[in-house]
């Protein structure tokens, strides 16, 4: 049994270390040779840029999601971003500052050129969604931008090329976020600026960062030194500049951790404790970035007391919230005896409005009941002028609806019945054609038809 064991987990292990093999996939010289030409700001990547900047700033002003995945797909700003991971990976300062400089020159053109763009658009949205959706980055776009960039560069590693690259650029999103910061020094916006720019950092880091673990994981050729002393220079150097990327990157994610728990934290809190008896919270204001993060709660309604007061506060205990973190604003409240009229006027209305729904409600339902009875509402005259065209000899038409009934299971069928009485006798092959004309003529399949 031991030994069967043995065999099968043996087994295993070796068929999924065959699944996660990366070896006989990739290609780290073709990738090298990919990723360097893919960080040059000239030629063609200028213009990309240009009409990228365009297409972006277009989208967002439109609120068009279309036109802004167009952009993020066309945007050759990924190039720079996995080559400073890679120079990273490879010890290759030269490489480094090389890639560093064209993405610092593309940055800055993206942001002035938007600028301009939202200076001059004559185009101004009440609700600017998908520009608010860049200025305000949450963990997610932290895992977002760092499982992107292991899925870019093992893509880009990889021997047979695929559409992963594209799934990263429309997933990690480079180029919006700099169009919106275009859009904030446009419009004189600081919040929108660097709610912009920290997603674009968040964002640029992660993919360096994930570019670096898996070039050093994938064991990249490594930048080669004549000298001795200048090698271990430029270890030093790569090594210092990675931890300054990195801590930085780590801190911003854990801050950005602890806000979102604070702000569910809070909402959860909200919800539990909504309506107070005669009092509601109607607006509250989350301070996540505050040391401690504070909650803010507007209240209206009945003003609430020392003994609803601290049952609020208990509440917010059992949510890990402390007293200091909870602010309670009373501006919209009234004390009971202020309360006391309008409550009562209050009542009146709301009493009158639940029976004036209610009446509505029982119309509708009667024009309802009406226009499903009409609707079944047979056209018995038509039918029988209809029949007396085909047949002179009838003498007497019965259409009803009826009901079926099983004497098995009770269950009933609908069924509409007609009875013909005539002169003569009507051959039954003739029946039979008029019971099909019937079901179409009254659209219902099951007829039947009968002769007295």
């Amino acid at each position: 049994m031991d030994n069967n064991l043995k065999h099968f987990f043996g087994s295993l292990r070796d068929h999924i270390g065959n699944i996660v093999n990366l070896n006989e996939h990739i290609d780290t010289d073709k990738a090298s040779q990919y990723i360097r030409s893919n960080i040059e700001f000239k030629g063609p990547n200028a213009y990309i840029l240009a009409f990228a900047i365009v297409i972006a700033s277009v989208g967002l002003n439109t609120n068009s999601i279309p036109v802004i995945i167009g952009a993020m797909l066309i945007s050759p700003l990924m190039g720079p971003i996995f080559g400073i991971g890679y120079g990273l990976g490879t010890n290759d300062t030269a490489f480094i500052k090389t890639a560093f400089k064209n993405l610092l020159i593309m940055v800055v053109i993206s942001i002035l050129a938007s600028s301009i763009y939202f200076l001059v658009s004559p185009l101004e949205l009440e609700n600017p969604t998908e520009l608010l959706a860049r200025t305000n980055p949450t963990i997610y776009d932290v895992l977002i931008a760092l499982f992107g960039g292991f899925a870019g560069i093992i893509e880009i590693s990889r021997k047979d090329k695929g559409t992963v690259i594209s799934g990263v650029a429309i997933a990690t999103a480079l180029m919006p976020p700099l169009c919106t910061a275009g859009f904030g020094l446009a419009s004189g916006s600081l919040k929108y600026f660097a709610g912009a720019m920290y997603l674009f950092f968040i964002n640029s880091i992660f993919i360096a960062i994930a570019t670096f673990l898996t070039v050093k994981y994938l064991k990249f050729p490594m930048a080669t030194f004549t000298d001795p002393a200048r090698k271990k220079r430029v270890s030093r150097w790569v090594a210092a500049l990675t931890i300054i990327i990195v801590a930085p990157s780590v801190y911003s994610a854990v801050i950005m951790i602890r806000e979102n728990n604070f702000n569910h934290t809070a909402k959860e809190f909200i919800a539990e404790n909504k309506e107070m008896a005669r009092s509601y919270i109607y607006d509250y204001d989350i301070y996540s970035h505050s040391k401690p993060p504070k909650l803010e709660l507007f209240i209206a309604g009945e003003a609430l007391g020392q003994d609803q007061l601290s049952s609020l506060y208990r509440s917010a205990h059992d949510f890990g919230l402390t007293d200091d973190q909870l602010i309670i604003t009373q501006r919209a409240a009234t004390d009971q005896n202020e309360m006391t009229d309008r409550v009562a006027i209050q009542s009146i209305y709301e009493r009158s409005d639940q029976e004036i729904q209610k009446r509505e409600q029982i119309i509708s339902d009667m024009r309802k009941e009406l226009q499903a009875y009409q609707a079944k509402e047979l056209p018995y005259e038509q039918i029988t002028n209809e029949l007396i065209a085909q047949y002179p000899s009838l003498s007497d038409v019965t259409l009803t609806r009826g009901y079926s009934i099983s004497t098995d299971s009770l269950g009933r069928t609908e069924e509409i019945i007609i009875i013909l009485k005539a002169g003569r006798t009507i051959s039954q092959e003739n029946m039979e054609k008029l019971r099909k004309w019937l079901t179409v003529r009254l659209d219902f399949e099951n007829v039947k038809l009968l002769q007295q």
